[in-house]
Order: C-alpha cells, then sequence, then structure tokens
C-alpha cells in the first residue's frame, strides 16, 4: 500500500500537467494562444493588486511595531494556560489572519526552539493547516475584482480561523 501511495504521489503533478494540454489539443483549444491570454490577465491582474498588497503589509507592520500584538498576547496567555494550551502558540493565531508569510516565520521560530515533535510544535503546524490569511485574502481579492463590501465575509472568515484555531489546539491536546 505504502509503494503504492508513493508512486501516485510521484507521478501525480506530471501527469495532471501532461493531460491538461493534450486534453486541451484533442478538443481543438489553441493551447498555446490560450496560456499567453491566461498570462496576461494574470499580469494585470497582479498589477492590480499591488495596492492593495502594500497598505495589509503596512498595517500589519504597525500592528506589530506599535506593540499592540504582544500587549494582547499578555493580556490573553494566562486565560489559555489554564485549559493547558502552551502560551507560545497565541501570537500564531492572532498572526495567521492577518500574514502567511509572518505567521510561516513564527511557526519556523517555533519549531526550531521547541521542536517538531513538542506539543507546542506540532499545534503550531497544525494551526498553520487549519487556518487562513483571511485578511490578506479579503484584502488582496476583493480589492482585486472591486468588491467593496466584504463584511459578511470578514465575519465568516475570522469566526472560520477561530473554530480552526481552537480546533487545531483541542485535536492537537486530545491526540498528542
Amino acid at each position: 500500500m505504502l509503494y503504492f501511495i508513493n508512486l501516485v504521489s510521484t507521478w501525480a503533478i506530471p501527469v495532471i500537467l501532461a493531460f491538461i494540454p493534450l486534453y486541451a489539443y484533442a478538443k481543438k483549444v489553441p493551447v498555446y494562444d490560450s496560456f499567453v491570454d491566461g498570462a496576461k490577465d494574470g499580469f494585470s491582474t497582479a498589477i492590480s493588486i499591488i495596492p492593495h498588497l502594500v497598505g495589509m503589509m503596512v498595517a500589519i507592520s504597525i500592528f506589530r511595531a506599535s506593540g499592540a500584538l504582544d500587549y494582547l498576547i499578555s493580556w490573553v496567555t494566562p486565560w489559555i494556560k489554564h485549559w493547558g494550551v502552551p502560551g507560545e502558540v497565541l501570537p500564531l493565531g492572532l498572526l495567521r489572519p492577518l500574514t502567511g508569510t509572518g505567521s510561516l516565520a513564527f511557526t519556523t521560530d517555533l519549531i526550531r526552539t521547541y521542536g517538531p515533535d513538542s506539543m507546542i510544535g506540532r499545534i503550531a503546524s497544525t494551526i498553520q493547516g487549519s487556518t487562513d490569511t483571511t485578511l490578506y485574502v479579503l484584502t488582496v481579492y476583493f480589492g482585486a475584482v472591486g468588491i467593496r463590501n466584504g463584511r459578511y465575509a470578514l465575519k465568516v472568515g475570522l469566526f472560520s480561523d477561530v473554530v480552526g484555531f481552537v480546533a487545531a489546539i483541542a485535536i492537537c491536546l486530545l491526540i498528542f
């Protein structure tokens, strides 16, 4: 069984990458022209999201540099330690909805400090996989397509992040 899983995981991407253009060619789709048109659209989308991306990065930098993140963490840590949750993972729950790169750097630091098989390392890794960069996604993608009223998406996205954060911690505490 392990051999079969390794075989599938080794060949899945190359087969998909070969299948799509061959299928398009069989359907008489101009493959190269379609690729070039998609690349042009992607480039214009990338250019249009730059202002939104810069604004989000500035806001994140101000939040971290002002000390607001540290203050919030110091206020909440005693409450979560009561339930056996390591306070070291709390910044990850606050950073993850804001920035993927910042939260990944923080997770890398936690794993380097405590080890990948520690409870903190396992919880941090599970949080990384269970949550999303909600504010980044809303800012960049909604800004790119011109959506101005994203309040319901914001509420649902942040609620999903909280559920993912809590579930990641609960499952790790339960299993490990």
